[in-house]
């Protein structure tokens, strides 16, 4: 069943928020295995639906530099050191940095669960691009967004196209009888990989130009001042309420209700500029609607839950313990998978 592609990145985005609202690796460990299991089970057969692999690698190479730059720089201390390495002596000025010196384990835990917050994110990333189509995606976005999505779309079908593209160059590779692996396969299937990439990206650019995509109409002076008026103030509300919300300031929420006012009616407002007619359109529907819920609630639970074991201690080194409510509502990020098998 075909949804919403907006539904898919709310759910995957509210996934993400989820996230990064904690160090926990039980609750990340949780997300991981929601997002998997969704894209296991409600992706399509599409070129872009392997590219949540390609992220679960880039994810444990965010891990593993993670590590091994704490290693290398430090960073939390702890009463328990595990080994040390020889320190470079640093001027006087540099006072704060090291390099080298004793690693603790105190310390390899916080940046292990940092790495694994930042792997988690990538992971929720990746499953709404393996889930959404970004075509029908770019048909959904109010027309004032036009010009600028019209860049984005271009720009998120690159990583689609890469794993696409380096599946056809190995088995091209493979039908001429070439079997090379390791660092001398990467070498000679990167040029490829990336020019047969950028050559499908500038494709789509140049279609997406053909059909109109980004032809503005002609509106007055006095109404495009007026819609970047509009948008700029309700970008500004949004950082600022943004960051009321994060500092825990009483004026957070209204100063970001205001800022989605005003952005809804700047883009209400340049919506004009573009003409445009649809095809098919596709439609929120109640399914559409329960997916994007799903991941909604899910951060809604975990950003205003107090429960401290969100932020397991390192210093000292304590064990992680399963907060049962923030759980409840990762798991029920699932629902896509009941939707999709009753369509």
């Amino acid at each position: 069943m075909r949804l919403h592609s907006g539904a898919w990145w709310l759910w995957a985005l509210g996934l993400a928020t989820a996230a990064g609202r904690t160090t926990n690796p039980l609750v990340l460990g949780l997300v991981l295995a929601v997002a998997g299991l969704v894209v296991v089970t409600c992706r399509a057969n599409t070129p872009w639906s392997g590219t949540y692999g390609v992220f679960l690698k880039f994810g444990l190479m965010v891990i593993a530099l993670r590590v091994l730059l704490h290693v290398f720089l430090g960073g939390t201390a702890g009463p328990t050191t595990l080994f040390t390495l020889p320190q470079v002596p640093l001027p006087t000025w540099a006072r704060g940095i090291r390099i080298g010196g004793p690693v603790t384990a105190e310390g390899l835990v916080f940046a292990l669960y940092q790495g694994l917050l930042l792997a988690t994110i990538l992971s929720c990333v990746g499953a709404a691009n393996a889930l959404a189509n970004p075509k029908r995606l770019l048909r959904s976005l109010p027309a004032a967004l036009y010009e600028v999505s019209v860049a984005v779309v271009v720009a998120l079908t690159v990583a689609p196209q890469l794993v696409a593209s380096a599946r056809s160059v190995r088995k091209a590779r493979q039908l001429r009888g070439d079997t090379a692996r390791g660092a001398r396969a990467i070498r000679t299937m990167l040029v490829p990989v990336l020019e047969d990439a950028l050559d499908r990206s500038l494709v789509l650019a140049a279609s997406m130009d053909a059909r109109g995509y980004g032809r503005t109409a002609g509106i007055s002076t006095r109404d495009r001042l007026l819609t970047g008026t509009l948008v700029l103030a309700g970008l500004f509300g949004f950082c600022i309420g943004t960051y009321g919300l994060l500092a825990d300031v009483c004026v957070g929420w209204p100063l970001l209700a205001i800022g989605g006012v005003l952005a809804v009616a700047g883009l209400r407002v340049g919506a004009r500029r573009v003409p445009r007619t649809r095809y098919r359109p596709d439609r929120w529907t109640f399914r559409a609607v329960g997916v994007a819920c799903s991941g909604m609630i899910a951060a809604a639970a975990l950003v205003f839950s107090g429960d401290p074991a969100l932020s397991p201690s390192t210093v000292p080194l304590q064990a992680p313990e399963l907060p049962v409510v923030p759980a409840l509502a990762v798991l029920l990020a699932l629902l896509p998978v009941v939707i999709v098998r009753e369509a």
